[in-house]
């Protein structure tokens, strides 16, 4: 897959506090990535370096082959930016404010196409000619989207892009980004873990300026990693006898009478083995499935929140 986005090394200074320290990724294209990270996790210093907003000290970062600090400009071409703040001007109505961000960034397509083909991908079309300072708060995070597709360009960087909306809103952002993602690379920025689980392909959590986790959902979730709930009519003494070879085996507890419920943590995947093994001893199988981590669970794990909440 062509790679879009390379991080490499990044370092950020700040006096003698090192926000960022050495993260390195890379975002391929067509991906909607999730990234997360508990407040003061260098997760928005990260991001403003991407989009040139800030200088790293040292270390790399690309988009779409072009430095950030050699070719700005390039950068920012490819570079649609929605902060956590919409930058609107109230008095503007939605096209002349549209217009002015056509006009500031150089856009060379026509003007008058590009930007109703713009207001259509976000659905703003009907409310056009309104004062942007009369727009429910949900249009205007519209509004502030369409700023960032002025250009059409080939990545979106997203900050908390539905802080503040009323549920019903959530959803409405939440349907346009996935339809944006459709073609292009998105970097989503949010404290809401469901709208990553809704959203993304992959998530990136930073925590004390480097890298916690990074991988698929499934792959962070577990499914299939080897940790499974397995319900047997036999004792747990026996069952862990039985599979003691398979790797750790803890007992759960049990929920009907003669059965326990056990759960085991192998290196692999070894389904079809532990489910023969105990075919072959007798033992009846009532339930065997894949133990799946939320989200949550694995931000926190990640990030070592829960350490730092027992601690307090």
């Amino acid at each position: 897959m062509e790679t879009v986005i390379e991080i490499k090394d990044l370092v950020k200074k700040y006096g003698e506090n090192e926000a960022v320290k050495g993260i390195s990724f890379e975002i391929n294209r067509g991906e909607v990535v999730g990234f997360l990270g508990p407040n003061g996790a260098g997760k928005s210093t990260t991001m403003n370096i991407l989009t040139g907003y800030i200088s790293s000290t040292s270390g790399e970062a690309k988009v779409c082959g072009y430095s950030i600090l050699e070719n700005p400009n390039e950068v920012k071409k490819r570079i649609g930016y929605l902060p956590e703040q919409p930058p609107l001007y109230f008095d503007m109505t939605v096209y002349e404010y549209l217009s002015f961000v056509y006009d500031l960034k150089g856009v060379q397509e026509d003007k008058e196409k590009h930007i109703e083909e713009v207001m259509a991908t976000v659905d703003i079309g009907k409310v056009a000619g309104r004062l942007i300072k009369n727009l429910s708060k949900g249009y205007k995070q519209r509004v502030g989207l369409a700023q960032a597709l002025i250009g059409s360009p080939e990545v979106l960087v997203l900050d908390e892009p539905t802080v503040g909306l009323d549920p019903g809103q959530i959803i409405e952002i939440r349907s346009v980004i996935k339809k944006l993602g459709e073609k292009r690379t998105i970097i989503l920025s949010t404290h809401i873990l469901q709208e990553v689980a809704a959203i993304c392909d992959r998530v990136i959590i930073i925590n004390n300026g480097k890298i916690a986790a990074m991988d698929t959902l499934e792959n962070l979730s577990g499914v299939g990693k080897g940790e499974y709930l397995i319900r047997v009519r036999s004792s747990f003494s026996n069952i862990k006898d039985i599979l003691g070879n398979f790797g750790r085996v803890e007992n759960m507890g049990h929920t009907e009478s003669g059965t326990v419920d056990v759960k085991i943590t192998t290196d692999t995947d070894k389904r079809a083995d532990i489910v023969k093994t105990l075919a072959g001893s007798g033992v009846d199988v009532l339930m065997l499935r894949p133990v799946e981590h939320t989200l949550e669970e694995v931000f926190i794990k990640a990030t070592g929140l829960a350490e730092t909440e027992a601690s307090e």
